[in-house]
């Protein structure tokens, strides 16, 4: 009886990860189920062990199926290194979080050196925002999300993607390598059943980017979505994704005591990242991805 209910076990767990993208959408389960996707591997040593305890061959076999399947999804990601070389720019997203008072101390540890530092949740006015002002000669603030940079910022205007506020801003930033459009974007939240207002803004999102003639292109910020949820495709291509180009490991910044996923993003076209990761900040809810980029 053990043996069979892990075999059974083995391949339902191998189905999962190897087709969860033809699962129906299931009232917004599975975006959540594939948000927490990489964690389906916890299972393969649990089988496992039951599969010893039956003393059977066959269910050890039948568990290789899974640990195979999941090796070829998430393996890449525990095996990369950073590819390196020059870089132009160092960015960096941290959503620091509304009731956070330790936010001054905690974008001052992230943004400190860097070249372009996006944030969410900012109280304007509050402790952030005014470490970030002091750190940086040039920002772009609207509602609770700015930008903030070492270089001139000579275009900037809020951009709508389908929220009550604004929740999203376009900036140009003048580097000495060229111009680059970076977007800063807070998404609605995702929760089982409640995906549908998260998906919308999304797909806006990708309007905006479609729609921008930019040849260099950021989108930073709380995105809401995790790299494996399945509606992240639809700005995943065509934007391509700091982490997964250039970051070891899986990169989960949320929640910051011990991250399970990963709703921040650093996102682009027309650069390519050097490298890519993440940093612990003081107080949020949410760790900070931050990122090395080379202008194409």
């Amino acid at each position: 009886m053990l043996r069979r209910a892990i075999i059974v076990m083995a391949g339902a767990l191998a189905l999962i990860l190897g087709g969860h993208g033809l699962l129906p959408d299931l009232n917004g389960f599975t975006p959540i189920l594939e948000s927490l996707l990489p964690w389906l591997g916890v299972g393969v040593p649990v089988l496992l062990i039951g599969a010893l305890f039956s003393r059977s061959w066959k269910a050890v076999a039948a568990v290789a199926l899974p640990a195979l399947v999941w090796g070829v999804m998430f393996g890449p990601d525990l095996l990369r290194t950073p590819p390196g070389g020059t870089s132009d720019l160092s960015v960096g997203t941290l959503n620091v979080g509304v009731v956070n008072a330790s936010s001054g101390r905690a974008v001052h540890a992230v943004a400190k050196g860097r070249d372009l530092f996006a944030a969410q949740e900012l109280t304007p006015g509050g402790p952030a925002a005014k470490e970030l002002d002091r750190l940086f000669p040039h920002k772009a603030q609207v509602s609770t999300i700015g930008l903030w940079s070492r270089f001139p910022i000579v275009e900037q205007r809020r951009v709508d993607i389908g929220l009550e506020w604004t929740r999203a801003l376009r900036a140009v930033v003048k580097t000495p390598k060229g111009k680059v459009t970076v977007y800063v974007m807070h998404l609605a939240s995702a929760r089982p059943g409640a995906t549908a207002r998260r998906d919308e803004t999304l797909a806006n999102a990708r309007r905006l980017v479609d729609r921008d003639p930019s040849d260099h292109l950021l989108l930073l910020g709380d995105l809401n979505t995790a790299t494996t949820d399945r509606v992240r495709s639809g700005l995943v291509p065509p934007l391509t994704d700091a982490q997964q180009e250039a970051g070891g490991g899986f990169g989960f910044t949320w929640p910051s005591s011990f991250p399970i996923t990963r709703p921040d993003h650093i996102l682009y076209r027309g650069l390519t990242a050097t490298s890519a990761g993440v940093e612990e900040a003081t107080g949020s809810d949410h760790r900070a991805a931050v990122a090395s980029l080379r202008l194409n």
